[in-house]
């Protein structure tokens, strides 16, 4: 079908002097407030909008302590970088006239509707990067009623960090401690301060071989940071002789006592069971075996993921590991039965967070990028990283023939040519 009449710029293109108000703009709603500020009021936009560009702007700003910690990988980082390709394995096949006038992307995740399928991933010591560190983060999270998942070593307990999340979802992530008194301590502190769910973190019995730290001789623990939940809690002073805030040297020698455990095996989700009545996620999970396993143990949901490439260099892309799990775990649960498969590791834009859930990911985890936001601009910079991101994943949608997330499957993907 051709049309040779010369014709101007559709409504949804063209420029405007409408006043913008303050809340979060998805798809051509924030391309539109972008265009017009720019053109209008000479104003571009503040923060980098591309990934490579957020990475560039950090390393201008952050130490080069914090900018290792938060791009750093295990090793070589050949696992951040397979992260990333792993992608590029897969294309988007776009449909055409299907009515995606209005889109939906809201997601449910146990019984509690979100209005995106993204999550805020869990990451520790966030006050190397800016001062308000996890408030800050809890702050934007809210604005846009997405998921935080709070890391074990916030810079702010849970508590502090829940009364700015408020009404807003929150997430709990358990590194799971050697000391039992303690680990039992964080998941009833984290039910009492109303998180929804608990994500137990498999993949960090010991922290990976970090080459970017080691060669700065740099862990922000051995600083106290990232410490407040431990200096707070009941069952880890109980092991201390003195206050930490007397004796930081012996607190900080205690936690690493008792940070991890890796003498766990898959018995000891029982005992975990029985101190919560929240879901329980096992972060970490690349092997369709362990995923039938999770489900034997009576878990209540997965995250594919290989931390970001941090723990293992050589690791499979998480990315690659998603379609065999999601189809260990169909085989394994009824056809009635929820039970949520999420995925994290390389997520940097729509088209990422588009390719995950058409290979069956109920949701994914944002992580350096809100991070490195932070870093650069504080709650500011994450929000407008949110902002950025839930724009495209809104655009990628409806451009792709889809009028909600739901719609998004495998049939919309096809394998990359070599």
């Amino acid at each position: 079908m051709t049309d040779d009449t010369p014709r101007n710029d559709s409504a949804d293109d063209a420029p405007t002097d409408e006043p913008l108000d303050d809340a979060p703009r998805y798809g051509p709603d924030r391309q539109q407030e972008v265009y017009s500020q720019g053109m209008l009021e000479d104003k571009p936009p503040e923060f980098p909008v591309s990934y490579e560009d957020l990475v560039e702007r950090a390393r201008e700003e952050l130490s080069e302590e914090a900018f290792a910690y938060v791009v750093g990988g295990a090793g070589s980082e050949s696992t951040v970088r397979a992260n990333d390709r792993a992608f590029e394995k897969w294309q988007i096949v776009p449909r055409m006239l299907r009515d995606v006038s209005d889109r939906d992307l809201s997601v449910d995740l146990f019984g509690t509707e979100y209005p995106a399928p993204v999550l805020l991933a869990p990451i520790g010591v966030q006050e190397i990067l800016h001062e308000e560190a996890e408030l800050a983060v809890a702050r934007a999270a809210r604005e846009f009623e997405l998921p935080m998942v709070l890391s074990s070593v916030s810079s702010h307990t849970f508590e502090a960090v829940a009364d700015e999340l408020g009404d807003s979802p929150g997430w709990f992530q358990l590194y799971w401690s050697a000391d039992r008194d303690v680990a039992a301590s964080f998941v009833e502190r984290a039910e009492d301060a109303g998180y929804e769910a608990v994500v137990v973190t498999l993949d960090t019995p010991k922290m990976g071989w970090r080459e970017r730290d080691i060669e700065l001789g740099y862990l922000p623990f051995l600083e106290t940071r990232g410490l407040q939940n431990y200096f707070a809690d009941p069952a880890f002073r109980d092991r201390l002789e003195a206050d930490p805030e007397d004796d930081p040297v012996s607190a900080i020698r205690s936690w690493k006592e008792c940070f991890g455990d890796a003498s766990l095996t898959w018995a000891d989700l029982d005992w975990l069971d029985d101190q919560t009545d929240l879901p329980i996620v096992l972060k970490g999970v690349l092997h369709p075996d362990d995923a039938r396993e999770a489900i034997d143990r009576g878990v209540d949901g997965l995250i594919v993921s290989n931390h970001g490439g941090r723990q293992v260099d050589g690791a499979i892309p998480a990315l690659d590991a998603l379609p065999n799990v999601v189809d260990a775990v169909d085989d394994a649960t009824e056809a009635d039965e929820e039970f949520p498969v999420l995925f994290d590791s390389g997520i940097r834009r729509g088209s990422d967070v588009f390719r995950a859930v058409a290979l069956d990911a109920d949701a994914v985890l944002l992580g350096r990028p809100y991070a490195l936001g932070l870093g650069i601009g504080g709650e500011d910079g994450v929000r407008a990283v949110l902002e950025n991101l839930l724009a495209d994943v809104d655009l990628t949608v409806g451009l792709s023939g889809c009028a909600s997330i739901d719609e998004v499957d495998r049939s919309n993907l096809r394998r990359a040519e070599r």
